[in-house]
């Protein structure tokens, strides 16, 4: 059974803050609450908890027995992006033919503060998002809705969820939150002319070690299509998982899908 969480009493904060996917969760309850329309949790089951966010669904510790239910409420809110755990995520790749199922790594950021080639003064703390969003936009050709990216963006900051970081003006990385100083890392990109010229790969190994100096322990995303760039500068994979995303590229879901992940 699938229940809308109504009140504040009903919300398990101390389950969701045990994991990675939980306190992703919980960052957007501390963002939104529980009143907007494009940001409701559920109830699955007896153990369950599930996030509805605009088209991404985030999912934890859902029993195999509700997949049916999960399966009916998925194909009727057409989610870009679904997040959950298994088994439950390969029962439902089989009943939902429209999604594929692609691997995602957990990297640990390592930090390197003192590389001679990186000069701190570069980095800018508080970066007008308008040119965040250049910079994301040139690596993430989906995101074409800028109102929506810039609402939820300034929204998070506003409210301490989020920090928002550029280097040399042209590479940025986003703290997506910091929840019992576990941080997670992403919408790292790089404007096309600056490619190649190690920006992200020095700013990414500073912010790691930046965050280590307030004893966070900060992790990022990142698809197959970047492992290898993240295993090369030394950040440590800790897990891997499978994800469910969209096969088809309808542009208002596909808008909100990718930008979790790491874009050098």
């Amino acid at each position: 059974m699938i229940k809308k969480i109504t009140s504040e009493s009903q919300f398990p904060c101390a389950l969701l803050r045990q994991s990675w996917r939980g306190r992703k969760m919980f960052s957007y309850y501390k963002a939104y609450g529980l009143h907007y329309p494009f940001c409701q949790f559920y109830t699955v089951g007896n153990s369950g908890v599930m996030l509805n966010f605009n088209s991404t669904v985030l999912i934890l510790q859902a029993e195999p027995e509700e997949v049916e239910n999960l399966a009916v409420f998925l194909k009727m809110h057409e989610p870009f992006r679904i997040e959950c755990n298994e088994p439950v995520r390969n029962m439902l790749a089989e009943r939902l033919p429209e999604y594929q199922s692609l691997h995602r790594t957990t990297f640990a950021l390592q930090p390197d503060m003192n590389h001679p080639d990186f000069h701190e003064e570069d980095v800018e703390f508080n970066p007008s998002l308008d040119k965040v969003y250049e910079i994301l936009h040139a690596g993430f050709p989906n995101l074409e809705d800028y109102s929506l990216w810039l609402t939820d963006t300034s929204h998070r900051c506003r409210h301490g969820i989020s920090h928002i970081l550029t280097y040399k003006n042209s590479t940025t990385a986003s703290i997506l939150f910091d929840i019992d100083n576990y941080v997670l890392v992403g919408q790292v990109a790089t404007l096309p002319e600056a490619r190649g010229l190690g920006h992200a790969r020095l700013f990414l190994r500073w912010l790691a070690g930046w965050l280590a100096q307030f004893n966070k322990q900060s992790v990022l995303y990142a698809l197959d299509i970047r492992e290898s760039f993240y295993r090369e500068i030394g950040f440590t994979a800790i897990e891997t998982e499978y994800v469910l995303e969209r096969s088809e590229n309808s542009s208002d879901i596909f808008t909100k899908g990718l930008l979790d992940n790491g874009n050098a």
